[in-house]
């Protein structure tokens, strides 16, 4: 692949997973793979997808006493009526914006680019593709909400037709599942509502699940299928 990773920040430190044959698609995945997804995420993967994993900088969360960790954007709380940081919100989406568009200049079109993540990843990802002024092919949105929401649908770019997988742990408190169900509600007036799926996990907490994974796999072979 041609292309200069430099000019786009995310990309410098970012962890790539090649594919194993020619890359006819990509994953944008807004997880830590610093914290074990990796070894998930590769047992996902489908041959001709290449997963670039970016890594969220380390800047001060409100709710975390403003102690210095990774994060795409500032928290100052985690309920639908918290105050939210929309500038960080909207900066880290330009900047997974410039991902995809470097992306596109080397052979892989937006259309045929999944972006996907686990809590805050997973609400950036939703954020980027609603405002993205490309249709991509599809958001995997796992223990999340959708930022700025009142703000919607009126921020939309209009892509009415993106396909959304959107799962949630049963036995999540740090992010209840009714604030996925509220999301997914949500993401109905913005989008077609046939193209949302939300599934709940019995007995799963702020985490991930083998099935969770295996509904993953099935939704990136439906939209992102060897060409």
């Amino acid at each position: 692949m041609c292309g200069n990773n430099m000019s786009v920040p995310l990309l410098a430190e970012a962890v790539t997973v090649s594919g194993m044959e020619k890359e006819t698609a990509a994953s944008c995945s807004l997880f830590s793979v610093r914290h074990g997804w990796a070894e998930t995420l590769t047992g996902i993967q489908l041959p001709h997808v290449k997963f670039i994993c970016p890594h969220a900088p380390p800047i001060p969360v409100t709710l975390n006493m403003k102690s210095m960790m990774p994060a795409w954007f500032d928290l100052m709380g985690l309920s639908p009526d918290s105050p939210e940081d929309e500038s960080g919100i909207k900066k880290a989406a330009e900047n997974i914006k410039a991902i995809i568009e470097h992306e596109a200049k080397n052979g892989i079109p937006p259309n045929r680019i999944i972006l996907g993540g686990f809590s805050q990843g997973g609400a950036l990802s939703l954020y980027t593709a609603l405002t993205c002024q490309h249709q991509l092919a599809g958001v995997v949105a796992l223990s999340c909400w959708l930022p700025l929401h009142r703000s919607f649908p009126s921020a939309s770019s209009g892509n009415k037709n993106i396909p959304i997988l959107q799962c949630h742990g049963e036995m999540d408190v740090m992010i209840p599942v009714q604030f996925g169900a509220m999301t997914a509600e949500k993401l109905k007036s913005i989008v077609n509502p046939q193209m949302i799926t939300f599934k709940t996990f019995p007995g799963l907490p702020h985490s991930s699940c083998p099935q969770e994974m295996a509904a993953v796999k099935e939704f990136i072979e439906k939209y992102l299928p060897r060409i």
